[in-house]
């Protein structure tokens, strides 16, 4: 899988595509484990079994073409250059949606997309600390895109793209527009490093 118009330096260069998968942010520490993954390595998979939400909850992925995608970052940089990174994360969604379709979602803070108080999607941060330094940041993304059904124990708090705003969305274009715009915030808040 490739991503067009991409213009960044690393962010989505390498782009790994399953059908199916456990959970795309386990198979990026399964590959750091064995160091088997180069910066800005991209994991997306049109179906997770095992999708992983914050606190341990499970993060609902089914066959209706949504976005469930993670990615690695090596880094070296202070705790501190990081602070904000989930909703660093969230606004750069946020501005890709309002760019690409003209739709505003908002952020529940810290690491919730949502609109009209139904979540439509959520972020995964996860960092390796050596001492004071953060040497590893893996990012997971799950946005209910195209998703028509939903699960009865969830319908009543989850919702789409599609089911809100009627559209169809091309979930590649919106990860390549997201690499291009986060690849730059990232670098800001870590170029005094």
């Amino acid at each position: 899988m490739q991503l067009e118009n991409l213009k960044t330096n690393f962010l989505g260069r390498n782009v790994i595509y399953y059908p199916k998968i456990d959970s795309t942010q386990s198979e990026i520490l399964r590959r750091i484990e064995k160091h088997q993954i180069e910066n800005g390595t991209i994991i997306v998979a049109d179906l997770q079994t095992e999708g992983k939400g914050t606190h341990g909850r499970k993060w609902y992925t089914t066959k209706e073409n949504n976005i469930a995608f993670s990615f690695f970052l090596s880094a070296d940089c202070n705790i501190d250059s990081l602070l904000g990174l989930t909703i660093k994360i969230a606004q750069t969604m946020i501005e890709v949606f309002q760019n690409l379709y003209g739709i505003t979602l908002q952020i529940k803070e810290p690491n919730d997309l949502v609109y009209r108080g139904k979540k439509i999607g959520g972020i995964l941060t996860q960092t390796k600390v050596v001492g004071q330094k953060v040497k590893e940041i893996v990012i997971g993304i799950g946005v209910n895109t195209n998703q028509e059904e939903f699960e009865e124990e969830i319908k009543q708090i989850a919702s789409s793209v599609k089911k809100e705003f009627n559209i169809c969305v091309d979930n590649k274009k919106v990860i390549s527009q997201f690499c291009n715009l986060f690849e730059r915030t990232f670098e800001k808040m870590i170029e005094n490093e």
